[in-house]
């Protein structure tokens, strides 16, 4: 079905961002039906989003590293910071050929010659809403990655606008909830959103209407640090009606059957490249350790985290995670013996039909907690929705769960003694495992966890012998605060590519320039909310 598809949506996303060509020149296949339903559209344009983020190159050399769950075990280059730079170009234009999908369901339930065709689907106005929502999830990911970027003009190109101005930042948030606002308004529960194609929600409008609202208390987190106006915006989006239990979640179940089985699975076993484990700062935060290389405490000191079984797999009965930040040349046969090999024993995440996770609602109690000044009750209730939610998807695909409640009730008493913001902050980390973008992004905006290593300092000892985790591109001292915007930009949309690089700090193209809700300095590293 998937290939099917993708086959299909050439003739809807023949769309190469930034691209000089009028569209007299664009390539059409006579063999393929030139008309494509919407729920086709919406299958498609699902399944691509998915397979472009969750994968061994987008995600696994990217987000997955930057967030510090996973390292490489051979080419260690993109855990320093050396992006290749065909990728940043390919997945800059793969994430835009999708959202342009989503405005293209938007259009046809809008246009007056198609609207009436497309009712036949799903009613009108809750496919606009739908697909709108998506597309905001989809934006929102791609700015917190490279920052400004083009969207008012975007989708223009049937209007003959080539070159679409990068919007600022702060404009594309706010725009975001006002959009969301706007779809949010638009939906009729009473009526399906597709009568097919959904493989997010199976077209039901209130799911669709819950996640809208859930979204937007995501971007209003994200705002905690720079507007007050923060709170305001949740509160509407709670009285709207948020994600109330995991079934609410937004997720995306992949298929055991080639060629719809999950990219991570493909990446190791398809394309048969055993190139990741899962790194050792991660696996040391889940068994209770403290980083003694680096005199970091840890809040819960001894305590074994339940997902700890689910997230990786053991190594001659050890749970042992691949150093980070190594040098190539450091990476040596007996350090990747030691982690653990996904090919010998497969965890959840690298199996076939592993779901991945939009958005849940762990990461709703954990927005509460923060909204509610890191209240204790809706913290416990996102350890809990965490724990459940990880088990009943190990239990799904691995035929039993992982541990049983009262392994849940005991882990999260003793994590939930003292709970701050740095409690909430970590445990909202170790819940988005495989979720690197969020991870990333949460980190940039409260500095948390503090188990994250930066440039500088230890990674590994070997015989006594201390060795650091170095960087390949300046990031002054820190993660890199964005990814650099493609070099194909430069010439294929130099005019916005230009004017989006001069408002960067120092006027170049690096990673360090801080997001405008990135509210951290040197001497306040983890600021409190307005």
């Amino acid at each position: 079905m998937k290939t099917i598809i993708k086959g299909l949506l050439i003739i809807v996303l023949i769309f190469t961002f930034g691209s000089c060509k009028d569209l007299e020149e664009t390539n059409i296949d006579p063999n393929n039906p030139e008309e494509v339903s919407t729920p086709t559209i919406m299958t498609g344009a699902q399944t691509y989003m998915m397979d472009y983020i969750y994968d061994n190159w987008f995600s696994g050399r990217q987000a997955l590293v930057y967030a510090q769950y996973w390292a490489q075990r051979n080419y260690t280059e993109e855990d320093r910071y050396q992006i290749r730079e065909s990728v940043n170009n390919n997945y800059f234009n793969h994430l835009y050929r999708v959202a342009k999908n989503l405005t293209l369901i938007e259009q046809l339930n809008t246009d007056a010659e198609t609207k009436l065709q497309m009712a036949v689907y799903g009613d009108n106005n809750n496919q606009i809403a739908a697909a709108k929502i998506l597309k905001i999830w989809l934006m929102q990911l791609m700015v917190d990655t490279w920052g400004s970027i083009p969207y008012s003009e975007a989708f223009k190109l049937e209007d003959e606008v080539l070159y679409p101005k990068y919007d600022d930042m702060e404009t594309l948030y706010y725009g975001f909830i006002t959009e969301l606002d706007e779809a949010i308004g638009m939906i009729n529960e009473d009526e399906v959103a597709f009568t097919s194609g959904d493989e997010i929600y199976g077209g039901d409008a209130s799911s669709w209407k819950k996640f809208g609202n859930s979204l937007k208390c995501k971007i209003a987190l994200r705002l905690s640090k720079v507007d007050s106006n923060w709170r305001n915006y949740i509160s509407e989006a709670v009285n709207s009606g948020v994600f109330t239990s995991n079934a609410d979640e937004a997720s995306f179940t992949y298929l055991k059957s080639s060629p719809s089985q999950c990219m991570f699975y493909q990446g190791f076993f398809v394309d048969g490249r055993n190139d990741f484990s899962i790194a050792k700062p991660f696996v040391d935060l889940l068994k209770g350790q403290p980083d003694t290389l680096n005199s970091k405490p840890h809040l819960w000191e001894n305590t074994i985290d339940p997902r700890l079984t689910i997230y990786t797999s053991p190594r001659n009965g050890k749970y042992i995670g691949i150093p980070y930040g190594l040098q190539s040349s450091e990476m040596t046969a007996a350090i990747r013996n030691a982690a653990p090999n996904f090919y010998a024993d497969m965890p959840l995440v690298v199996q076939p039909n592993f779901t991945i996770t939009l958005m849940s609602y762990a990461e709703i109690c954990f927005i509460l907690s923060e909204y509610n000044g890191f209240s204790t009750d809706e913290y416990k209730k996102g350890v809990t929705a965490s724990l459940e939610h990880w088990n009943d998807m190990y239990s799904s695909v691995m035929g039993s769960p992982a541990f049983d409640s009262d392994a849940i009730t005991a882990y999260v008493d003793k994590v939930s003694q003292t709970v701050n913001a740095e409690a909430v902050a970590t445990q909202k980390y170790i819940h988005l495992y495989m979720n690197g973008t969020e991870a990333w992004s949460e980190y940039r905006r409260t500095g948390y966890p503090i188990t994250l290593l930066k440039p500088g300092e230890h990674s590994h000892e070997v015989n006594g012998t201390l060795l650091d985790f170095t960087t390949l591109s300046e990031t002054k001292g820190d993660l890199p605060a964005r990814v650099k915007y493609p070099t194909n930009e430069s010439t294929l949309n130099q005019s916005g590519f230009e004017a989006a690089v001069a408002t960067l700090q120092d006027g170049t193209n690096n990673y360090y320039s801080k997001m405008f809700w990135d509210a951290r300095t040197t001497s306040n590293p983890h600021p409190a909310n307005k």
